[in-house]
């Protein structure tokens, strides 16, 4: 049974001006994203900022997340790193935490080989009971989680489920699901590929566009759930535009800074990353006018 069926939002970490984790208004984001129908919040990934998160920051964004969720919908918890043993120790926390499952991102930097990317889950795997999903976003990491090994995994690690799939080779999605003979949950985690990737078996999306437009999402995945194709389909079209300008700066860039255009309040980005330019944010406010948004 897969973890969710639908649209999961990869929620953002809210800030407060002093760039302090703003928890109080995480839980109004949850609620909002609930009542507009999402079917999960992932916590803590790559939208969520958890690179610059603190363990401690990271392991409490969770535990608010659990609790504010109270079961209502599942609660899927970041915890990977380039780092086997750091993973492990944050999906453990996040399963005594309370997480429903755990997001797990290829090692980054340090780019492990195929034999590594299958010691590296498999341990992970070991160490936990929650169901884990692979993340596999080579643009981001450098590394890529081969069809075969993908397969492998899961074929032979029980609780090794799903993918979120962000390569955008449909190509190797196909040979992926093909080797995978039903073993694995697929989800789309390109905004722009959410129909496509469906209609590879897909289960449904963990979206970044959910957090400014759940409802508009959870329909779009609905809709192709019931059959109905073809409004499924005219929903990712108008959405593009929106989608490239949530994608003009690295993510979480532009979407935190929808946020706020919306007035929502979640502050600012932590350094690395920097304000979005303005010539974007111009862009961006037009694309979400254009979309049906309201702004402030």
């Amino acid at each position: 049974m897969a973890i969710f069926t639908g649209a999961g939002v990869a929620i953002i970490t809210p800030f407060k001006e002093n760039y302090e984790v703003n928890f109080e208004k995480l839980e109004e984001l949850i609620d909002d994203q609930i009542a507009q129908g999402t079917d999960s919040i992932v916590i803590v990934g790559t939208t969520g900022e958890a690179s610059t998160l603190s363990h401690e920051e990271h392991l409490e964004c969770i535990r608010v997340a659990v609790n504010k969720t109270n079961k209502r919908v599942p609660v899927i918890a970041g915890t990977g790193s380039n780092c086997t043993e750091t993973a492990i120790y944050l999906s453990k926390e996040a399963q005594a935490h309370g997480a429903d499952a755990v997001l797990v991102v290829t090692p980054y930097y340090n780019k492990a080989t195929q034999n590594g990317l299958i010691q590296h889950y498999s341990k992970i795997a070991g160490a936990i009971d929650l169901p884990i999903v692979m993340y596999n976003v080579p643009g981001r990491t450098g590394c890529n989680i081969n069809p075969e090994t993908a397969a492998t995994l899961a074929k032979t690690v029980d609780n090794i489920v799903a993918v979120k799939e962000a390569s955008g080779n449909i190509a190797n999605v196909l040979k992926m699901m093909q080797l995978a003979e039903g073993h694995l949950d697929l989800y789309s985690g390109n905004d722009d590929q959410i129909v496509p990737i469906m209609s590879a078996g897909g289960k449904g999306v963990i979206s970044v566009l959910s957090n400014i437009a759940p409802k508009q999402v959870h329909d779009m995945a609905a809709k192709y759930l019931e059959g109905n194709v073809q409004e499924s389909l005219e929903l990712q079209l108008k959405a593009l535009p929106l989608i490239s300008e949530l994608f003009c700066e690295v993510n979480p860039i532009p979407v935190k800074m929808a946020m706020n255009l919306m007035g929502w309040g979640t502050g600012s980005v932590r350094a690395p990353l920097t304000e979005l330019e303005q010539a974007h944010v111009e862009r961006l406010s037009k694309a979400m006018k254009e979309y049906g948004i309201k702004l402030v």
